[in-house]
């Protein structure tokens, strides 16, 4: 099964407008436009019967205590974790593409409630819930795709892992607002076959 993109490369940097965060003229780190990026795939096992889909980030810092502050550098050796920022299960097996900015196309405060996708298909909490818990301004229930906004202070670029599995059942059993852990639990047994695409992003221009 082979996973594509046309919104950037594999292994290559993702574009600002995929992003949730990005530079801004006069600040490290400012809103963007957080547009899905475009995915196709092929190749599916005949007895294919759905499709899962995963981006997590597997270079978030493990402590938050120099994250986003200045003259504070989060060192590129410190332990790292994984972060989910878009989960989506019970994708029908006809389906093979997703277009660009057909699922998210900007910022929704608080989270987004119904998220668009495939027919039939579920978007379950990616981690910017966690993230935004204490921010009054922000905190809510974040379904569906939000992009990359990586501490602008991380000596480490972050790599995004998009990954698609193809199941061998129509749907998971899961509760509507499921998280990565309770989704890899759903996923075992059922994976037929599975396919990433990688991009990199930074909002640190000195980041290796």
């Amino acid at each position: 099964m082979q996973l594509r993109s046309d919104s950037f490369e594999n292994g290559a940097p993702i574009p600002p407008q995929f992003a949730f965060g990005k530079r801004g003229e006069d600040s490290p780190c400012v809103l963007s436009t957080n547009r899905n990026p475009h995915l196709a795939w092929s190749g599916a096992p005949r007895d294919t019967r759905s499709f899962a889909l995963a981006c997590i980030d597997v270079d978030v810092p493990s402590r938050g205590d120099d994250v986003n502050k200045e003259g504070r550098t989060v060192g590129a050796d410190l332990p790292r974790v994984e972060f989910a920022h878009w989960l989506m299960i019970d994708i029908p097996a006809d389906c093979n593409e997703i277009a660009e900015g057909a699922c998210s196309d900007g910022i929704t405060a608080h989270g987004k409630r119904d998220p668009h996708g495939p027919r039939g298909s579920r978007q379950g909490r990616n981690d910017y819930t966690g993230w935004f818990a204490s921010n009054p301004e922000m905190s809510g229930t974040y379904l569906g795709y939000d992009g990359p906004c990586p501490p602008w202070n991380d000596a480490r670029v972050h790599h995004y892992h998009f990954r698609l599995y193809a199941l061998d059942v129509a749907k998971l059993d899961l509760p509507d607002d499921f998280d990565w852990q309770q989704m890899q639990q759903a996923l075992r047994g059922h994976v037929l076959a599975e396919a990433r695409w990688v991009g990199t992003y930074t909002l640190n221009p000195e980041a290796r």
